[in-house]
């Protein structure tokens, strides 16, 4: 720890090992500080399972070609435009890239995915999901010489007029120390785990959040950062939230406990109402408005209802569904209004239009004079028995983050780029990501930005 390092990533998930890697295979000394311990290493990567890359044509693991012109359009449509379309041009065209430079740092692909999920051209899934990618990239970054420590917590950053000198680390045993190094790469997270920090957005609904991933992303290093002159970017009450089962542990749920069945039923908040278009887009491009929605609900709580037609129709969770032999009884166990709940369903089957169903087109299955519609998907819920998922908004990470440019050099306060710090990863991901969420953009964002990260901190520190 004594010796000055050429480039410190802080962080230990797919953003700060690409960083890693990029940065050891250009020639620079690397040293990855992860807050967690060793079993729980690699932040949210663990939790996830795929990513979205542009390409040209059909592959082995892809069904067909998803060009940069559509994941751009893609893009847009998702984040309402609040997004910076230089770095997200940038970022899609040097995903193209990915796809074959991750291969080569030991991860490995599977075949495509068919089902409700709808991504078998558009995203790459990864052979044994997220952690193994994670041991694949940890492996690799060994291998090519890449120190790596856990249980380590940065506690202080020293920074002068947008140059990093060092940081201050306190470990469980060693105590605290002094790391040096010419160049740093922060890829640290958000702050999702830090509830008193999302309450000073959210207020009080704020407790009644889950937390989808890892419980060390605080935002202790975001805060630093901003606190120490650099520019922010991104709304704080943006994040990437999706609707997970009310019955989820507080923090660490993952992705077992994310709901996909809104489209193949209605969803209704504690007085029983339904409050928005459940068929509204193809589920992996909409699935994550969910987590927002509830959360404005009272008590951020719903409820998505169905019938024992669709149970087979999606991916099923880590919990069984509630069931009722009526809509009565079902009402009862949710603690809702059993007259209430009734209208509700009634008044939606009267509103459904016949049309011919198909999950994976926006087909013509719709409500007619009701509010708010069903534009697809729309079918009656009458056969029993009726089945229910109590929902609650889990957050997965936080959009208010740290501004970049090209090289994933921050941005100071005062518009110039700083001396020698970079980003990579969900610390940043607010430039690409103003509001919304398509599947696998996450883990694009980490692996582009975290690999030209890597590059530019090892060229600066050659520099110095």
């Amino acid at each position: 720890m004594n010796q000055k390092f050429d480039v410190l990533v802080i962080g230990g998930g797919n953003a700060a090992l690409c960083a890693a890697i990029s940065a050891r295979r250009a020639g620079a000394s690397v040293l990855v500080l992860e807050g967690a311990p060793k079993f729980y290493r690699g932040g949210n990567t663990r939790h996830t399972r795929n990513m979205r890359c542009a390409h040209d044509a059909a592959t082995d693991i892809l069904t067909g070609p998803y060009t940069e012109e559509e994941f751009w359009d893609d893009l847009l449509r998702l984040t309402g435009g609040q997004t910076d379309e230089e770095l997200a041009k940038f970022m899609i065209a040097e995903s193209k890239d990915i796809l074959n430079w991750i291969v080569e740092q030991g991860v490995r692909w599977q075949p495509s995915l068919g089902g409700t999920l709808s991504l078998g051209r558009t995203n790459s899934f990864f052979l044994g999901g997220g952690r193994a990618m994670l041991n694949a990239l940890y492996l690799t970054a060994e291998r090519l010489g890449v120190e790596i420590v856990y249980d380590a917590e940065v506690i202080d950053l020293e920074i002068e007029q947008g140059m990093f000198l060092s940081a201050k680390l306190k470990q469980p045993i060693d105590g605290v120390s002094d790391i040096r190094a010419s160049a740093l790469v922060a890829a640290a997270g958000g702050f999702e785990a830090n509830i008193e920090w999302l309450k000073q957005y959210w207020g009080e609904a704020a407790d009644n959040f889950l937390i989808r991933g890892t419980p060390y992303n605080r935002g202790s290093i975001l805060k630093m950062l901003l606190d120490k002159g650099v520019q922010d970017i991104g709304d704080p009450t943006q994040c990437h939230a999706v609707a997970i089962d009310a019955r989820a542990p507080k923090f660490d749920g993952g992705i077992i406990t994310r709901h996909d069945s809104v489209v193949f039923g209605i969803v209704v908040n504690k007085h029983a109402q339904r409050f928005y278009d459940e068929g509204e887009d193809i589920w992996p491009k909409r699935y994550a408005i969910w987590g927002r929605l509830v959360a404005a609900q009272p008590d951020q709580i719903a409820y998505i209802i169905f019938d024992s037609t669709v149970v087979t129709s999606f991916m099923p969770t880590l919990f069984s569904p509630i069931a009722g032999a009526t809509i009565g009884e079902l009402a009862g166990k949710l603690e809702l209004d059993p007259a209430a709940l009734e209208k509700t369903i009634t008044d939606f089957n009267a509103a459904v239009r016949p049309g011919t169903f198909d999950h994976t087109i926006l087909d013509d299955c719709r409500t007619e004079g009701i509010t708010p519609p069903k534009t697809h998907w729309a079918r009656r819920i009458e056969t029993p028995p009726y089945l229910a998922y109590p929902v609650r908004p889990g957050i997965t990470f936080t959009y208010l983050g740290i501004r970049v440019n090209r090289q994933a050099r921050m941005v100071m306060k005062d518009g110039k780029p700083s001396a020698n710090m970079f980003a990579a990863g969900e610390i940043m991901a607010g430039n690409v990501l103003g509001k919304g969420y398509a599947a696998g953009i996450g883990m694009t964002i980490g692996s582009v930005f975290g690999r030209v990260a890597g590059r530019e901190a090892a060229k600066n520190a050659r520099n110095w």
